[in-house]
């Protein structure tokens, strides 16, 4: 393998020479499963964007106003079968004291009530008004697939049908130094990291549920991520609305509570739909206003989008932008020691949703009420935390 003659591949040289005939062939056979192409953008690290300008999107009252006409629309796409729900839950708790998966954070207070299972009776909601339910296919990670479904079965899928869920395992991609050299975890595994929420619907194909998907004659995907417990999911005024007004894609927005607020903004980038992050957002961009006294770019993105399933598979084919992002790696060294660092020492590389939305036609922004629809939680205490989410469910009327 080319790779065991690059010399600036030492760490993999290193571990090679150290293993015993049969770890050898395992560490081949690793190193085989591995999308080395994304090490080529290790010579781009920014993504180059081109022209911004403001785009429109349904506001709450609007919503309001027509909420008869999408919910009807909404509600009729439910009942024939046509919407699926895609769970982004491929992380883990690290950052909240939980070595687990995100969603088996217990975010209750007097009683038990797990991030995973507010979700599922979240979506439970929906299932109710519509009576019928939505398939759901939940991303886990080589790190805590196993975990995941064990949660589901021990708590019998917290009543949602067991046969409407299905898992599948996110794609990982290598990680290196800053001079592109592949860490290994171990002997015979390079460090491999999931790459990003924008593989979901990659991983999905390679896991063979694009079969599961025609046969349920499945044309919407709602994709969304398991650290907002406030998540409506499948939402039928949403889809109404996506539906009626005849688009591509929808995604979820709430508005910005300040210019300096650090969410991805929709916009559009040339023309068609796109997200910015707050960071490419110039000072001129971020205080902008439209003519109402509105912030131009003030519809903050909250990683619940709707996407057409027949789009999704004619883009497939298409090579997301990866993004490559200085992190921490754990790794193995040389001589065989495992080094956890406590500053970055290299790059991930990852795909994000937010590109998938550039790639459709049209998108149509949604906003929804911040208090009803948007509590992440991402750290334990302070902004965007479980003392915050918590506060928030208890506005919204959940015991917990």
């Amino acid at each position: 393998m080319h790779l065991l003659e690059d010399e600036k591949q030492c760490y993999i040289r290193s571990a090679y020479e150290a293993c015993d005939p049969a770890e050898k062939e395992q560490l081949l056979n690793n190193l085989k499963e591995v999308d080395w192409t994304v090490l080529e953008n290790l010579e781009k690290k920014e993504t180059e964007r081109r022209t911004f300008s403001p785009i429109e999107a349904v506001d709450v009252r609007e919503l309001e106003e027509r909420r008869e006409e999408f919910l009807k629309a909404g509600l009729a796409a439910l009942r024939e079968g046509k919407v699926g729900a895609v769970l982004l839950a491929g992380g883990q708790g690290t950052r909240l004291g939980l070595d687990k998966p995100k969603g088996t954070l217990n975010i209750g207070i007097n009683r038990e009530l797990y991030l995973f299972e507010r979700l599922i009776l979240n979506l439970m909601e929906v299932t109710d008004q519509a009576g019928a339910f939505v398939p759901l296919y939940v991303m886990t990670s080589d790190i805590n697939n196993q975990e995941t479904v064990e949660f589901f079965e021990k708590h019998q899928y917290f009543g949602y049908p067991r046969d409407y869920v299905k898992f599948f395992i996110q794609e990982m991609a290598p990680a290196c130094d800053y001079e592109g050299r592949v860490y290994m975890a171990s002997k015979t595994k390079p460090a491999m990291s999931p790459n990003g929420n924008g593989g979901w619907f990659g991983s999905m194909v390679k896991a063979g549920l694009l079969e599961d998907i025609h046969r349920r004659g499945i044309e919407w995907l709602n994709v969304f991520a398991v650290d907002n417990c406030l998540q409506r999911i499948a939402d039928p005024l949403f889809i109404g609305a996506t539906l009626v007004y005849g688009k591509e894609c929808g995604a979820k927005v709430v508005r910005k509570a300040a210019p300096e607020e650090r969410v991805g903004v929709m916009c559009l980038e040339d023309g068609k739909p796109s997200i910015a992050e707050y960071y490419e957002l110039t000072d001129e961009m971020r205080n902008a206003r439209t003519e109402k006294g509105d912030l131009a770019y003030g519809f903050g993105v909250i990683l619940n989008y709707l996407f057409s399933e027949k789009k999704l598979e004619q883009v497939a084919e298409e090579k997301l932008c990866i993004h490559v992002v200085e992190k921490k790696i754990p790794y193995m060294d040389v001589d065989g020691s495992l080094v956890n660092p406590t500053e970055p020492n290299g790059y991930k590389f990852e795909t994000l949703a937010l590109d998938m939305v550039h790639m459709m036609a049209d998108c149509l922004p949604c906003e929804v009420v911040r208090e009803k629809e948007f509590a992440p939680i991402k750290n334990l205490h302070g902004v965007d935390s479980l003392d915050s989410a918590r506060e928030l469910m208890k506005g919204c009327g959940i015991e917990l």
